[in-house]
């Protein structure tokens, strides 16, 4: 059984910072593009960052600047280090995973770490 884990959200004032990370645990070969994702109250749930296996990455524009997705392929393990944050990036943050194992070949989620920023 292949699990996505997040952990590190919390409550943080506006302008602090914030690590999150996201660890996969059970049977597969491989983990491909991996990614974070939020969802704010109300509203769909958006892009943060993707990462490749090749350390390739990309950024949704709000957060440009600010977030550093990064992962350790050795430990399965991805992070997003989160600084200058805003009120605006408060949300429930998902990981998100391609991971191919023998038989299969399919995207896995977390369930969520809430980040609330406060102002």
């Amino acid at each position: 059984q292949v699990q996505l884990v997040e952990s590190g959200g919390g409550l943080v004032q506006a302008g602090g910072s914030l690590r999150l990370s996201c660890a996969a645990s059970g049977r597969f070969f491989k983990i491909n593009d991996m990614g974070w994702y939020r969802q704010a109250p109300g509203k769909q749930r958006e892009l943060v960052a993707r990462i490749s296996s090749g350390g390739s990455t990309n950024y949704a524009d709000s957060v440009k600047g600010r977030f550093t997705i990064s992962r350790d392929n050795a430990k399965n393990t991805m992070y997003l280090q989160m600084n200058s944050l805003k009120p605006e990036d408060t949300a429930v943050y998902y990981c998100n995973a391609r991971i191919v194992g023998a038989i299969f070949e399919r995207d896995y989620w977390g369930l969520g770490t809430q980040v609330t920023v406060s102002s």
